[in-house]
């Protein structure tokens, strides 16, 4: 490990740009002062890896919608609750009477609906393939209890086709930290093809300090190979988790969908097949993003700026005060690059 903090530190070659896809990369990168121990030849991107940063304006003002109907009950995780839609969020919504609830596994869904069956409980299902197994599987259990009271508006997307989409759009990108998470559900072999394609390395890696920086000094190791290294041994095989994988399969189905910067990108999205639609509460359609003014969100998540481009970062925009969802999700790049200097 001495040898590459030391190579890093002092690389002195060809500028490289590497891009972590996952929020939870950017996170510990943030963590463990990733940033300070490169080379000033070394540069790190924040990619659309934070599930709740690309989900267009459209998806939660449908969920605002949603909650505003006195027969429904709105159930979401922590950092969705205060993502701008278009005009208001669902922080927004709850004080003006809407019925917002947070926790911490969407199965605690089956227990809020079975108990009270005169309310619909719909789930804001938003993730990548990490958090699709555990939907597939609430909707399963909700099937055998006969719960019909239980609903997800669904925001689900997939890693490798937005991942292409960089490849394609972007130009300024040597090499990929490939994400973890959804590596051990899809296989690392998922991002074979687009390596092989465009040429670039792609290495799959966990989340503590060591690790990453061995995935960065493989990454300029192998710049200009369309190869796909895995560190994350324990965990990432090339097959992936095929029970979860399965899973998914079951119960979703592909389809198009808009990313927040990026547009509408075929084949990027799960939907609830055809004979799971009861339990769908209107998830189709929802692509239309408008970002509040001055926010540079989609930007960031292209790869295209820093953080600290924007010109709301750390000034009207903060995590107490969030202009975009890049600041609002403790995986998103502004919140992670504007944590220290608040302390927070």
């Amino acid at each position: 490990m001495p040898d590459i903090i030391s190579f890093l530190k002092n690389y002195d070659g060809d500028p490289v740009t590497i891009m972590e896809v996952c929020g939870s990369h950017t996170a510990a990168i943030e963590k463990n002062g990733i940033r300070s121990m490169l080379g000033e030849n070394v540069n790190l991107i924040s990619g659309p890896g934070c599930p709740v940063c690309v989900t267009v304006t459209e998806y939660i003002d449908r969920l605002i919608e949603l909650s505003l109907d006195e027969k429904n009950v709105i159930v979401t995780f922590g950092d969705l609750i205060r993502v701008p839609g278009s005009s208001q969020s669902l922080y927004e919504a709850k004080a003006l009477g809407a019925d917002v609830r947070m926790v911490y596994s969407p199965l605690d869904t089956l227990k809020l609906a079975a108990e009270d069956g005169g309310h619909d409980y719909i789930f804001a299902a938003v993730g990548f393939e990490t958090t699709a197994p555990v939907y597939a599987v609430l909707i399963k259990n909700a099937i055998e209890a006969g719960i019909n009271n239980l609903r997800l508006l669904t925001s689900l997307k997939t890693m490798p086709p937005v991942v292409e989409w960089v490849c394609e759009n972007s130009g300024v990108i040597d090499g990929f930290l490939a994400p973890g998470h959804v590596c051990a559900v899809t296989g690392y072999g998922s991002f074979e093809g687009i390596a092989e394609r465009y040429g670039l390395p792609f290495v799959a890696a966990g989340f503590d300090g060591p690790q990453i920086l061995t995935a960065l000094y493989a990454l300029i190791k192998m710049k200009g190979r369309g190869v796909v290294k895995n560190v994350y041994t324990n965990v990432v095989t090339r097959e992936g988790n095929i029970e979860a994988q399965r899973a998914i399969s079951e119960v979703f189905e592909r389809g198009d969908a808009s990313w927040r910067g990026m547009g509408r990108i075929p084949g990027s999205a799960l939907y609830l097949r055809e004979e799971f639609s009861s339990f769908d509460a209107g998830s189709a359609g929802l692509n239309e993003d408008r970002e509040n003014k001055g926010c540079h969100c989609a930007r960031i998540l292209t790869g295209k700026e820093k953080s600290s481009d924007c010109p709301l970062f750390g000034t009207a925009c903060t995590p107490l005060s969030p202009k975009g969802a890049c600041m609002v999700s403790q995986e998103g790049a502004c919140f992670n690059s504007v944590g220290e200097k608040l302390h927070l």
